[in-house]
């Protein structure tokens, strides 16, 4: 079979537009295009997105080019002309504001500063919006805004009805010919059997057909229904705002005209607006313009456009176009994303489908040749080949309507659609689980991962710091108690005087009241838990950082690996601090504080005095930061900081405790067959001492840093990379690197995780890309497959497990559906509901990941199938051709009472059948069955139906009522299936080659009847 399906693979991530339009071209038999290909991604839809992005691209720069040579010729006639437009509708002036929301879209949307200067730089524009760049929007003023400015959301298009789902279901090309079909059974059956016995045969084809119909509407209703509640979810984006005189935290369709934005490295942002104030703040606005190179924006090119990213530095922005009326907003009202791209599954088992069709669609024109030769044949020796009647004509109608039947049957259209099912009742679960799926293919993809690189602070470990031990400058090491005593009564006022300035100013948490007046502070972990020092020891925030004016900022990020900021004392003088990891702000200095607070040379033994001060720290798993500063002269107007020439204050040590559940969930990895790595920026005996802490690392595992890495070759990196388990002081390339070769060179499947801007290209290389939705970035989070919503490892081995469950239960769907190709149109949508839908349990995790190469029907699903056929066409041939002498069965309705028994026992069959479809390899398919209430509200509706069928349609269904007997009878033949299975199950199969060595020396656990 897999020979077979090479036009139909796909790989998980990036698929190619030729790959994805060659296994479409492969798919040659299909009932209903519509629903087959509801959940695959639109191509042409793609391409229109390209070009019309591309015509906005051409026009903004265009229009930027046209603007640097107007702006030269512009006088006082644009003066005058903007005082004549400068026109104010009663409307607008009855809400409070001073300009148009056209115009004020016009002036950020075509960059036009001279007009912006007219008004008054960013000021005058807040004065005409009526809003204070200190206090920002007050909540009341809210409603005005989003009546005369709008609302920060771009139209999209209403959600689909149920009734469309039922239209696209009358569209599988087997149900209009039964349709047909039916209707020329009524038309044909009234003149010769009269009424109302000549409508039971089509009223009956059509009560079925109906059935179908709402089956299947409902189930893709509701999964239509999952899917927008994902998308809501994905777009659910918080900003950092200044509202009434608060730092708040709204979500991006709360924004209004007037909002003060905080923006910060990996913000999206989230609407038009102007620059307020900031430092070193770099845009990529590729995604909009498609200029690589980014654009800086200051004062003198203050204008951000929507959906763009902050590449670097930090600043405030005034909000002042949103919604449609903004560049971003029309380009996606207007452009249908066409989906994500299929699943890899999806592909291969549409493969599945089209390969069995045309099987099935050859057995359908045969079987309908035949029984017309036959027929024909018949009538030539009755010597009534001239003469036709209406039954004739009826038998021929029953020929076509039992090759289509065949057709119903053979083709399993529910294979790729339970697929999608699985997905979707996988990522609403997932959800539930703090994990949110951004790409469908993320759950499938999960199942096989084999590696997870993972970032250490807030992933391992709980994200919340605090200062647990302090080094200041010519004292001992001291520990930070709950008042912060022993550091006041421990240091000089001089030296504590230095390090409040460094801690204050070089920061960008806050200090914030919420409604209630409660104080709180907002940042990132680390930022927090200094700053949280300063205030323990009773230094006074708003006089230090009124006192002193930042003029500069480098904010911190993962290639730096600190923060420094430049400004200016109360007479004059500057001076810049510094603070970062301890081993890169060390070699930073050459002079420290004394026990007075005095700077001083720092000699080699002094530094290799706090180098030992920085290990002890790490050791005891304390992440380690030092602060430092230096004096400049007031003449200092170099574009970058100093990198050298400060003087040391002190080393602190930030403790962050490893997650509860943190080190079981390493565990269920490693006995997963999944190797764990840590991947940090912090110092080596910090990660060492973490990873043991988290059982990673262990005795014959590697722990490097990244500088050591890159100096690897290719070979040593091949020979090497199996082994590694802590990767420290590591750059997001590292990463990549890392990611890259783990793939190529070893042919893993990777999963890495990420927060950061920089970690976007090891998100996108990686198989499955984690982004961290509490520390993460907006702009990793774009990239990222899945988001781990609480940051926690634990979770992400809850998306493997279910990543598996997936796997698994698709290839239960499968076994179940090819055992006799009985894709009956109930069970069709019933099956995949039922054995699709299976939630995963911790076995699952006692199993080696899937190989990247192997056969999606394995060896063990096809022992399965064949047996399970043998037995099931042995009784049904046995009952056809002896059945009536078997069951002793006499009188005129004999033949009917057969054919039922033999349909009822069909189902019984199919029935025990997908029992035992529950688990492929071990004996005991009972376990956990009453915790999928999914499953049991199958089986019981089947059953339910059945017997309705049965007992009670009679001639609409072609059925007669069974006795008790004959019912325990069918129950019973169906029921040996279960035995059968038991007894397959135990036959060996041959195991495909997987690579199952662990850096633990994990072995996997043997599988098989043993395990039952």
């Amino acid at each position: 079979m897999e020979g077979l399906l090479k036009e139909f693979e796909v790989p998980a991530k990036n698929s190619s537009e030729e790959a994805l339009r060659r296994w479409r071209k492969a798919v040659t038999i299909v009932k209903n295009k519509r629903r087959r290909f509801r959940m695959v991604a639109d191509l042409d839809k793609r391409s229109e997105k390209r070009s019309t992005q591309e015509k906005i691209r051409v026009a903004l720069t265009v229009h930027k080019a046209a603007l640097r040579f107007s702006d030269a010729g512009r006088s006082a006639k644009h003066s005058a002309d903007v005082g004549k437009s400068d026109k104010v509708s009663p409307e607008t002036q009855a809400a409070g504001f001073g300009i148009e929301p056209d115009e004020l879209a016009s002036i950020v949307r075509t960059h036009d500063k001279s007009t912006l200067d007219f008004y008054g730089g960013a000021e005058g524009i807040a004065r005409k919006v009526a809003v204070s760049l200190s206090q920002g929007v007050q909540s009341c003023d809210i409603p005005s805004r989003q009546k005369i400015y709008g609302i920060n959301k771009y139209t999209e298009k209403p959600p689909r009805s149920f009734l469309t789902f039922v239209w696209e279901a009358l569209h599988d090309l087997t149900l209009i010919m039964l349709m047909v079909c039916a209707v020329v059974s009524i038309g044909v059956g009234i003149p010769t059997e009269g009424w109302p016995k000549g409508v039971y045969d089509g009223a009956g084809i059509l009560l079925s057909i109906f059935l179908v119909v709402i089956v299947t509407a409902i189930s893709d209703y509701n999964q239509s229904l999952q899917f927008i509640d994902l998308d809501k979810e994905k777009k659910k984006i918080f900003m950092k705002v200044t509202r009434d005189g608060t730092t708040q935290k709204i979500l991006i369709y709360d924004l209004v005209v007037g909002d003060i934005v905080h923006l910060a490295i990996g913000d999206i942002i989230p609407a038009d607006g102007i620059f307020i104030s900031g430092y070193g703040l770099v845009i990529d606005e590729s995604s909009l313009t498609g200029e690589s190179e980014p654009v800086n924006v200051y004062k003198e090119k203050p204008f951000f456009i929507s959906g763009t990213n902050v590449q670097d530095g930090s600043g405030k922005m005034l909000v002042t176009t949103v919604g449609m009326r903004t560049e971003w907003g029309q380009l996606m009202a207007t452009l249908d994303e066409g989906s994500d791209d299929e699943t890899p599954l999806q592909v291969k088992l549409n493969g599945v489908a089209t390969i069995i069709g045309k099987i099935g669609l050859a057995f359908a024109v045969v079987t309908f040749l035949v029984l017309v030769v036959r027929f024909l044949v018949e009538k030539a020796l009755a010597h009534t080949f001239t003469s036709w009647s209406s039954n004739d004509a009826l038998k021929l109608l029953n020929y076509f309507a039992t090759a289509v039947t065949i057709i119903v049957v053979a083709v399993p259209e529910g294979l790729p659609l339970a697929v999608t099912l699985s997905l979707a009742f996988a990522m609403k679960k997932l959800m539930s689980e703090r994990a949110l799926v951004r790409h469908l293919s993320a759950c499938e993809t999960m199942g096989s991962a084999n590696c997870i690189c993972s970032d250490k602070t807030g992933t391992l470990t709980t994200n919340h710091m605090i200062v647990d031990k302090i080094w200041i400058s010519g004292n001992r090491e001291i520990k930070v108690s709950e008042e912060g005593e022993g550091v006041r009564g421990q240091t000089c006022e001089a030296s504590l005087d230095i390090l409040l300035q460094t801690i204050f100013l070089n920061t960008k948490a806050e200090v914030v009241k919420d409604r209630d007046g409660k104080t709180s502070i907002l940042g990132q972990p680390t930022e927090s838990a200094l700053l949280e020092l300063g205030l323990l020891l009773k230094g006074d925030l708003d006089a230090i950082q009124q006192q002193y004016k930042i003029l500069r900022e480098e904010p911190f990020n993962s290639v730096r690996k600190k923060m420094c900021v430049l400004a200016a004392l109360p007479r004059g003088a500057l001076r810049a601090y510094c603070k970062g990891a301890s081993e890169i702000v060390l070699k930073m200095c050459n002079r420290t504080i004394d026990a007075s607070g005095k700077p001083v040379d720092l000699s080699s033994e002094q530094v290799n005095h706090v180098t030992t001060i920085i290990n002890g720290f790490a050791s005891e798993a304390l992440r380690t930061l030092c602060l430092a500063y230096r004096d400049l002269d007031k003449g200092f107007n170099e574009k970058s900081l100093p990198e050298e020439g400060y003087t040391l204050i002190a080393v602190v040590g930030i403790k962050d405790p490893v997650r509860p559940g943190v080190k079981e969930a390493v565990d269920s990895c490693l006995a997963a067959g999944i190797t764990v790595r840590m991947v940090t920026g912090d110092n080596i005996n910090t990660a060492k001492a973490i990873a043991r802490e988290c059982h990673i690392l262990t005795e014959s595992g590697i722990a490097t840093e990244g500088p050591q890495f890159r100096e690897w070759s290719p070979q040593e990196m091949k020979e090497k990379i199996p082994d590694i388990q802590v990767m420290a002081r590591s750059m997001p390339m590292d990463k990549y690197t890392l990611v890259n070769n783990s793939r190529k060179m070893l042919e893993q499947v990777v999963a890495v995780t990420g927060d950061g801007t920089n970690d976007a290209p090891a998100l996108r290389e990686a198989d499955i890309g984690l982004a961290m939705g509490i520390a993460g970035t907006e702009v990793a989070k774009s990239n990222a497959d899945v988001i781990i919503l609480d940051d926690n490892f634990s979770t992400i081995v809850n998306v493997v497990k279910w990543g598996r469950a997936v796997y698994i239960n698709i290839q239960k769907f499968v076994q179940f559906q090819l055992t006799l190709l009985w894709v009956n149109m109930i069970m069709d949508t019933l099956g995949a509901l039922a054995l699709a839908t299976e939630p995963p349990n911790d076995e699952l995790l006692n199993k080696p990941p899937v190989g990247r190469r192997e056969g999606f029907i394995s060896k063990t699903m096809w022992r399965n199938i064949i047996g399970q056929a043998i037995y099931q066409l042995t009784v049904l041939a046995v009952l056809t051709f002896d059945g009536e002498r078997i069951l002793r069965l006499g009188g005129s309705d004999a033949s009917s009472v057969l054919t039922t028994f033999i349909f009822n026992t069909f189902v019984f069959c199919q029935v025990f059948n997908e029992i035992n479809s529950r688990d492929i390899e071990k004996i005991n398919v009972f376990r956990g069955i009453f915790s999928s209430w999914i499953f049991i509200g199958v089986m019981v509706s089947t059953v339910v139906f059945q017997a309705i069928i049965v007992e009670f349609l009679g001639d609409f269904a072609s059925t007669v009522p069974l006795s008790g007997q004959l019912w325990l009878l069918s129950i019973v033949i169906g029921a040996i299936t279960m035995p059968v299975s038991v007894i397959l199950k135990c036959i060996p199969v041959g195991k495909s080659k997987t690579v199952t060595h662990q850096h633990d020396g994990y072995v996997p656990l043997p599988s098989g009847p043993e395990l039952a």
